[in-house]
């Protein structure tokens, strides 16, 4: 699926995949669900440039997942926990789909261990 174009044109799932489909950044949201971090905190714990821990700040913010506050010379991140809420929606809808089609397969297969057709 080709990253979206702009902001707008993009779902929030697909904005939540995009941001999450990166190691670093999945990193970065592991590191937050422990406590907030600041900015060069993150570059340390993640091996990284500081702009390009502002680069990837900005895409998880944009899909919701982190906000970011200034307090002085102090940029912090903090995980929003409300952020992964869309995730737990998409796979709630799917997984009952899923259930009965794994449902479905198990009849199927008992049968022919039972020697049905």
């Amino acid at each position: 699926m080709p990253r979206p174009r702009r902001k707008a044109d993009a779902e929030p799932i697909d904005l939540l995949f995009h941001a999450l489909g990166d190691p670093t950044r999945r990193r970065m949201v592991e590191l937050l669900g422990t406590r907030p971090h600041a900015i060069t905190a993150l570059a340390d714990h993640c091996d990284v440039t500081l702009t390009a821990v502002g680069q990837h700040i900005r895409v998880l913010e944009e899909a919701g997942v982190v906000t970011s506050s200034k307090l002085g010379r102090v940029r912090s991140c903090q995980l929003d926990p409300n952020g992964l809420a869309i995730l737990q929606q998409w796979l709630t809808a799917r997984r009952s789909t899923w259930e009965s089609r794994l449902d479905a397969l198990a009849v199927v297969l008992a049968r022919s261990d039972n020697g049905e057709q």
